[in-house]
């Protein structure tokens, strides 16, 4: 083992030695699924911020009502005597051992009630997954309705519903058709009160009647670029708070302005779409490529990569078989990934092995432009695109954190990749995304160290081996949004029971 490594592991149980021995003073854990106390306090917790900093411990994190008020770290010797100041609570969460974040934030989210006509039954089954998965805050970015978005938002915000925060950012739409349109189509918006707009596929011209009336609103945009007449460039002109995915930025790069289609490529075939994106990224040109990821810095146009949902494409078979899919996976999302090209995504007729090397070589280039983006001073963002190809809610923002770690980034980047990133790119870095007092209370109590293996993160844990025993972790067993505890496991059984039910019923 490199000595770092050694260092970091040494430090870590050291904090957890510590966190152990404050422990024997007894704060036993008595908070209520659902119910905001008063005057909460999170007891003997190890803390990993969402500004990229490493772990400190142990602390008593204070909460009263929605907000972190006080953050009271500990000394073993004084508190063992009786003599270390100990915060007051009515309600105590016992941290002892375990490893609090900021509430993830999933920046890249689709609201569901229904695939393609079959019924999730409702919207309890996408926001129960996401805070079970630690996620206190999702950037919708188009769903099947404006105003029930909103709705969502508002409710959400009152408590009137078990879901995290939502910052609406409904889909421009293919309604409008000339620059006047748009404009209108914006100020429609700006009054219901969204949080910001999402567009895809649109002419240049369109884009930048989009730009500009969003800027004079106060609208940031979010482009999930197409092969279209746009790319990185325009978005770089035009001022575009986030690039989705990735399109745009390798075209951006290729020499002669334009992907080498063969003859027969159709962009409205499923397969020949993402066949093609496989081989995009070795088109671009790297010195070019260079100059426009230095200019997205430049500009402040930030990247939110959504790796998780190509994941299929480089390995069709994992995609196909994951763990919680038993349990979680409702019937009618399930019919919703089978392969069928009148379903966005479910394009995997005649997948090949050829497709899944230049997939994965795809993937090679794709991370290492990442970090380059990010040695640059780029701002990258986490999220799952989840409720397309075999991703489900909340599971796909932990696998993306994984596959930010592929990428190479230090664990305590991509905790920052996911929260305070991804804050500051819903221009809310200022009270979401750390651990800190007076920010928002949405944090999550997590089984086991995140630094040592994201996979702890996942709803329901995961296994491991200690002291050659095999041992399971509980994810994340608490989940606070806006000062309200959530057991986590809770929230998994409540989800199981909306599948067992939507199961039973497909049976009869």
């Amino acid at each position: 083992m490199h000595r770092p490594l050694v260092r970091r592991a040494a430090v870590v149980l050291a904090l957890l030695a510590t966190a152990t021995t404050l422990a024997a003073q007894q704060f036993p854990t008595n908070a209520t699924h659902g119910k905001r106390p008063t005057r909460l306090v999170i007891r003997n917790a190890t803390i990993v911020d969402g500004n990229g900093t490493p772990a400190r411990g142990p602390v008593d994190i204070v909460v009263e009502g929605n907000m972190i008020t006080d953050i009271v770290a500990l000394d073993a010797v004084a508190t063992g005597r009786g003599q270390g100041r100990r915060p007051a609570g009515d309600v105590n969460i016992d941290a002892t051992g375990k490893f609090v974040l900021p509430g993830l934030i999933n920046a890249h989210a689709h609201l569901q009630s229904q695939r393609s006509g079959h019924s999730l039954d409702g919207y309890e089954y996408n926001l129960k997954l996401w805070l079970a998965n630690g996620i206190t805050s999702v950037r919708e970015v188009g769903s099947e309705s404006d105003t029930g978005i909103v709705n969502i938002r508002e409710r959400s915000a009152k408590g009137d519903i078990v879901a995290p925060r939502v910052f609406a950012y409904p889909m421009l739409g293919g309604r409008a058709k000339t620059p006047a349109e748009v404009r209108a189509r914006v100020q429609y918006l700006k009054k219901l009160g969204v949080d910001g707009i999402k567009t895809t596929g649109i002419e240049r011209d369109l884009m930048v009647a989009l730009e500009d009336e969003a800027h004079k609103l106060g609208l940031p945009i979010a482009h999930h670029v197409g092969v279209e007449e746009t790319n990185a460039w325009d978005d770089i002109e035009l001022g575009t708070r986030s690039i989705e995915h990735w399109y745009g930025i390798p075209d951006a790069a290729i020499i002669d302005k334009r992907q080498h289609f063969p003859s027969d490529y159709n962009y409205a075939d499923e397969t020949d779409r993402f066949r093609w994106a496989g081989r995009l990224w070795r088109e671009a040109d790297p010195k070019l490529l260079d100059s426009v990821l230095t200019m997205m810095v430049k500009k402040n146009v930030h990247w939110v990569p959504t790796m998780d949902i190509y994941e299929a494409s480089r390995d069709l078979q994992r995609a196909q078989n994951q763990p919680w899919f038993k349990d979680y996976l409702h019937p009618s999302l399930a019919w919703y990934f089978k392969p069928d090209p009148a379903n966005h995504g479910s394009y995997f007729l005649g997948w090949s092995s050829t497709d899944e090397v230049y997939w994965k070589e795809n993937y090679r280039i794709w991370m290492s432009a990442l970090r380059d983006f990010e040695r640059k001073g780029g701002v990258i963002g986490c999220g799952d695109d989840a409720g397309f190809i075999y991703q489900m809610y909340g599971y796909g923002l932990i696998r993306e954190m994984e596959l930010h770690a592929e990428a190479g980034f230090h664990p305590t980047k991509i905790i920052q990749h996911c929260t305070g990133n991804n804050a500051k790119i819903l221009g809310v870095e200022d009270k979401l995304g750390r651990v800190r007092a007076g920010w928002l209370a949405d944090l999550i109590v997590v089984d086991g160290n995140p630094l040592e293996d994201i996979k702890v993160l996942y709803a329901g844990g995961t296994t491991g081996l200690k002291n050659g025993k095999e041992i399971r972790t509980n994810g994340s067993e608490w989940v606070i949004k806006d000062g309200i505890p959530y057991s986590g496991p809770q929230l998994l059984r409540e989800v199981k029971a909306i599948v067992d039910k939507a199961k039973a019923a497909e049976k009869k």
